[in-house]
């Protein structure tokens, strides 16, 4: 194996790019169609992977190099994440709880379960207001309340929120008396679990740090061996070195995995089994 100034030249351009790409990608403002954003990055992650794992194949001459490298590039926005999606979802279990007090104290004035949610879209925690006022304008268009709360769920694809809308959903369905003291106590629940999920992530965050200087510190040491030390690894040149290297990298990739899952919250499942509204009594909702 041998680096050649070009070649080197090659690789400096590509990392270059990488880091343009991580960058554009990161600060990209936050879409409010949140299911094609996914698709978005996936397809930008998975040309930087490609794009990265031929430059590694064509600098190492290495198959195994470069499937390695490409699997890593494609898993980098994970194994230096930051968390934020737990607190995302930490934010709206919150405003889930901010809402259904609004909506307890509201029916305490006697108020009608359609009227209630008409009433306190406007003032719906920020996190979650549009669904709500969403919500609130399909009542207005006079779609069913039930249907229009299974939207909700739909929109929300929260467990906690799951909770609530399933006690709105009963008590429009079977006309409930005793909601408000149910949505008091839902409302409790969901702060309790803020608080909680705020314990662990403040420990999560040691984690992830870790998990960061991980990652920094073996990607370093790798691509200073390929560029300052080639000779060091001339013996993975052979079928057998380019098997042992796979099995190294699987090495990682398990470390890696395990790393991921400490500093993961993991997740409750969804109340609501289907997306599709109904008004039949019980449809879509597990007991």
């Amino acid at each position: 194996m041998t680096a050649t100034a070009p070649v080197m030249g090659l690789l400096g351009l590509g990392v270059g790019c990488g880091l343009l790409l991580l960058i554009r990608a990161w600060r990209l403002p936050a879409k409010p169609a949140r299911r094609r954003a996914p698709r978005r990055h996936a397809g930008r992650w998975l040309a930087a992977a490609v794009g990265a794992g031929l430059l590694a194949w064509a600098v190492t001459g290495w198959v195994a190099g470069g499937l390695l490298v490409g699997m890593a590039v494609w898993n980098l926005p994970h194994l230096l994440g930051t968390g934020a999606g737990e607190r995302g979802r930490t934010v709206r279990i919150e405003a889930v709880a901010g809402w259904t007090e609004m909506l307890r104290d509201t029916l305490a004035a006697a108020a009608g379960l359609e009227q209630t949610i008409t009433a306190t879209a406007s003032a719906a925690p920020e996190a979650i207001r549009p669904q709500v006022t969403e919500l609130a304008a399909r009542l207005e268009r006079g779609e069913h309340l039930v249907d229009a709360l299974h939207r909700l769920a739909d929109e929300l694809e929260d467990p906690t929120a799951d909770l609530v809308i399933a006690a709105l959903v009963l008590s429009a369905q079977h006309q409930a008396r005793q909601l408000a003291p149910l949505l008091g106590e839902l409302a409790a629940t969901a702060r309790a679990q803020v608080e909680m999920r705020r314990r662990v992530e403040a420990g999560r965050a040691r984690v992830r740090t870790t998990q960061r200087t991980v990652v920094g510190t073996t990607f370093t040491f790798i691509t200073g061996l390929v560029l300052f030390n080639p000779a060091f690894l001339t013996p993975y040149d052979t079928a057998a070195g380019q098997v042992v290297l796979l099995m190294i990298g699987a090495l990682f990739t398990l470390a890696f995995v395990w790393l991921r899952r400490m500093a993961r919250i993991e997740e409750p499942e969804r109340f609501f089994t289907t997306t599709k509204p109904s008004t039949a009594a019980g449809e879509g909702v597990v007991g």
